[in-house]
């Protein structure tokens, strides 16, 4: 019961920080001098041309009227314009392109794949590894093998990602052809070809991810086995590796795991550089795009859903820090 209770109160949470970043973003967003309408009727534009549209995009009611069609978009849906030319946006409606003349919730399931690949590839890859070598570091404390891996570590994390991808595509794709230089291929259509199209932004994502972690990892692990439990452990006898793995890695993971949810779901969100430096049309291309167009409708969706996803794996991380320490759901 507590259990559930503890969850049930983080996803209350959840859904409201949801909520009031909904709201924000619209009074961000369509609060802002750029008439959405006026972006839509183009040039040349009468008045009475930027009447009808801006009648037909719903901008001409006042704010508030705004915001509540926009939420109630949502949830039931919501049509713009009425008669045969109305354009009708099903539920979840996150808004309509009237530049791209198509739903923005389609624009972003279009597109979600396409970041889902790479960030979820990368984030088990820089999980594994910085935690693999965070660990041994830890362990050989103080000898070459601990101070080989801080040096490798502090060079990955001072290394810009556009940087060290620009030069994994001339290097593995375009010298030694290991390696496509850029496009992507849907895993429905072609397994292998997805995965070799991936592969090369997983690893420089990873490498590049992992040095942090590595850090993280052995901080925690140095910390915790210091810890009288582990001591206890060793006296009584148990193997290294159940002191090391079961015991003080188990209590290590905690803050890594926190990390990892939040880096996770920011790069669900869009990984912008990794997109458009192997030439990939996901989330992060489709909001520069927005940006430089000014299409706010899709501006204004794909930033709530980045930040629904960024919410969503922290709900996640804090339901399995809950199981890692049962003792967090009893001091909340």
């Amino acid at each position: 019961m507590k259990m559930l209770e503890y969850i049930g109160k983080r996803a209350a949470s959840a859904i409201l920080v949801i909520a009031i970043i909904a709201v924000s973003l619209f009074l961000i967003f369509y609060m802002l001098p750029t008439n959405p309408a006026q972006l839509s009727c183009g040039k040349p534009c009468s008045v009475e041309q930027l009447n009808r549209v801006s009648a037909f995009m719903g901008t001409d009611k006042p704010w508030y009227v705004q915001l509540w069609n926009y939420l109630q978009g949502i949830f039931v849906g919501r049509v713009f314009g009425s008669g045969g030319a109305a354009v009708v946006c099903s539920a979840p409606c996150l808004g309509y392109s009237f530049r791209l003349n198509e739903p923005v919730t389609q624009l972003i399931l279009d597109r979600f794949p396409v970041t889902a690949s790479i960030a979820v590839g990368a984030a088990v890859l820089w999980l594994i590894i910085g935690v693999f070598f965070g660990v041994v570091s830890a362990i050989a404390r103080g000898t070459w093998i601990d101070k080989g891996i801080l040096g490798i570590s502090a060079v990955g994390i001072s290394s810009p990602s556009y940087l060290i991808g620009l030069l994994a595509v001339i290097m593995f794709a375009l010298k030694l052809r290991i390696f496509p230089s850029g496009g992507y291929v849907s895993f429905q259509q072609n397994p292998l070809e997805w995965l070799y199209h991936l592969l090369l932004p997983w690893l420089v994502l990873a490498i590049l991810s992992a040095a942090g972690y590595t850090r993280i990892a052995r901080s925690q692990m140095i910390d915790e086995l210091g810890q009288d439990y582990i001591r206890t452990a060793r006296s009584k006898g148990l193997p290294e590796s159940t002191v090391v793995l079961k015991h003080a890695l188990r209590n290590a993971m905690l803050p890594v795991l926190t990390i990892f949810g939040l880096d996770l779901g920011g790069l669900l969100g869009g990984a912008v550089l990794t997109e458009k430096v192997f030439s990939m049309q996901g989330l992060g291309t489709l909001l520069l795009d927005s940006v430089s167009n000014l299409d706010l409708q899709v501006l204004v969706g794909a930033t709530l859903f980045a930040a629904v996803l960024v919410i969503v794996a922290n709900l996640i991380v804090d339901i399995g820090y809950s199981l890692l320490d049962p003792r967090v759901v009893l001091h909340r």
